[in-house]
């Protein structure tokens, strides 16, 4: 017997997607945020915007700062080789995913760096030994390493900083980088978060992060997983490929106006029984809403606006779909959308709030 697949229209899709996103209700805090986005992106974005955006009784400006400083957050190396804020618990995660494809075995990096792959484990004790009591500078291990024999060639990576050799040692959690957002480079151990769950086995990892993202990102389809796990981390399309089969049990599909879309079982009830609501999101450059499916969705990013997130611009969301882009001119935001539904008056009165410095 043939089981019946699920019909929904886009937009009850897409409002179940805001609600996932804190979007529509707020989260309780931080911390939850960017659990459920996976990873809120430092630079290019602003971090703290999008954080407070998703709140349910937002702060000042400040509260990622705040959320780092005590441990609520962590920031590291991981999608697409920048920086990412990450919540101590499922970062593990998503690290293992980006250091799978052990990027330090090569070819090119064991010649250029003079370091066997074999190498790496002592290397690695000696990092996480010096930034265990940090945060401390970079020039905290080059000083560790400075004369000894099968590393200290390397000290100068550490004294420089070459970000392209620290991002190994973030990938497999021996170091994190420092809560200070505005003073110099420092790094310490992830284990200071106090929800630090280490790095999972990778089997294990796969399957987790598919999860999340169904979660936060649904209904989506592989060759969104492709980009968000396989370019962002570099996880590979033949894990990914198996790990969604190993969830295929766990799995709905979903009938989205003629298009395939998979979605957690345990959602399908919520997202058939949801009601579109119109509404107007204001959101910074940049955002998980937009990067998460990526901007080639055109779900979410009409053709016409494509260039624009592409280029960072700031989305003004109807009912989840881009449809033009806000500043803010003379300490006021002005939008340039055409005409919008009346809610964007109680969005933009929400965003200068959110905005001001007290």
């Amino acid at each position: 017997m043939t089981v019946p697949v699920p019909s929904v229209t886009r937009q009850q899709a897409l409002s179940w997607r805001l609600r996932r996103q804190h979007l529509i209700s707020g989260a309780a805090d931080a911390t939850e945020v960017v659990r459920t986005l996976g990873a809120v992106s430092i630079f290019g974005s602003d971090a703290d915007l999008a954080v407070r955006r998703r709140l349910a009784s937002p702060g000042p400006p400040g509260e990622v700062a705040r959320a780092l400083a005590d441990g609520r957050l962590m920031r590291t190396f991981s999608f697409r080789g920048s920086v990412q804020l990450m919540a101590p618990e499922t970062a593990g995660a998503y690290l293992a995913l980006r250091a799978a494809g052990r990027q330090w075995a090569l070819k090119s990096w064991v010649e250029h760096y003079r370091l066997q792959s074999d190498e790496w484990p002592d290397l690695r004790e000696i990092v996480r030994d010096v930034v265990a009591g940090g945060p401390v500078s970079p020039q905290a291990v080059a000083d560790a390493l400075e004369g000894r024999a099968r590393f200290g060639h390397l000290a100068q990576e550490f004294a420089e900083p070459n970000y392209t050799f620290l991002k190994p040692f973030a990938w497999q959690g021996d170091v994190a980088l420092g809560p200070d957002l505005d003073g110099p480079l420092t790094l310490h151990s992830p284990a200071t978060a106090p929800a630090w769950a280490a790095i999972p086995p990778l089997d294990e990892a796969g399957p987790a992060a598919i999860r999340d993202y169904l979660g936060a990102y649904g209904p989506a389809a592989p060759e969104h997983l492709d980009y968000w796990l396989g370019e962002g981390l570099s996880a590979g399309r033949s894990r990914l490929t198996r790990w969604w089969a190993d969830l295929e049990a766990d799995l709905v599909e979903v009938d989205v106006e003629g298009d395939r879309r998979w979605l957690l079982a345990e959602h399908a009830d919520e997202l058939g029984a949801g009601r579109p609501e119109t509404s107007v999101v204001l959101l910074p450059g940049k955002d998980d809403w937009v990067m998460g499916p990526g901007t080639k969705d055109t779900w979410v990013v009409p053709s016409r606006q494509r260039t624009a997130m592409t280029r960072g611009a700031n989305p003004v969301l109807v009912d989840g779909v881009v449809r033009g882009t806000w500043k803010v001119h003379d300490g006021a935001v002005v939008l340039d959308a055409g005409e919008l539904p009346d809610e964007a008056a109680a969005e933009v009165e929400r965003l200068e709030g959110l905005l001001r410095t007290p």
